[in-house]
């Protein structure tokens, strides 16, 4: 989808860089230093406008939040919603997530969120897909032992791709839910898209995957 260009984007870009951190690889093995304090730290990969990122971090004052994001125009909005909301417990990292080795060190994060990511719907794209064989060598990488992806989509083609790509990984998957809001979860912050989809009466597909060995060397 094309976004709009945000003519105040850069000065927020200078004027917050307690939000949205420049220099982010800097950053690698000291995310904990950076919060001041050793809470666990859970990462989303393209966290969109903040809306569920904003919500977790409310909800869990005793988790630090990192949201990965590429589009300027949108991760601007994304660190107004959460320098007006006060959370100390947020940051945001303007860049591509294409190589999370650069962001962040072994066993350094606790949990993946994978947020109603882009599809990629045609084969020869396959490799671009956050599921995609290449990004969970990576999530292995920076994953704690115990930690986990959960993935949320609208996609059944992505979701049932992802189920096997999880389990031709090794990965244990400790929750397949074909229609989250028909449980009602009460601990479920929605994002901006599962608000437009589930309103819809589309199903909303959710998962819960973790590695069933250490991380890789």
């Amino acid at each position: 989808m094309r976004q709009r260009h945000k003519p105040w984007a850069d000065d927020f870009l200078k004027e917050n860089t307690h939000v949205i951190i420049p220099n982010a690889a800097e950053k690698k093995g000291k995310w904990q230093a950076l919060f001041g304090n050793d809470h666990p730290i859970h990462v989303e990969i393209g966290t969109g406008k903040g809306q569920f990122i904003s919500g977790m971090a409310e909800q869990y004052p005793d988790i630090n939040f990192i949201g990965i994001e590429l589009a300027k125009s949108i991760i601007v909005m994304a660190g107004s919603k959460v320098k007006e909301a006060g959370l100390d417990n947020v940051s945001l990292v303007y860049q591509d997530a294409a190589d999370l080795h650069e962001l962040f060190a072994e066993n350094e994060i606790s949990v993946i969120y994978l947020n109603f990511s882009d599809p990629w719907p045609k084969k020869r794209h396959a490799k671009r897909r956050l599921t995609f064989h290449t990004f969970l060598e990576q999530y292995q990488h920076i994953l704690r032992p115990d930690g986990e992806i959960v993935l949320k989509t609208d996609n059944q083609g992505l979701f049932e791709y992802s189920l096997v790509s999880f389990s031709q990984f090794g990965l244990k998957l400790k929750e397949v839910n074909l229609d989250l809001h028909d449980i009602e979860d009460p601990e479920n912050v929605m994002t901006e898209y599962e608000e437009k989809f589930s309103a819809k009466g589309q199903p909303i597909y959710r998962c819960r995957a973790q590695f069933s060995r250490g991380p890789v060397d």
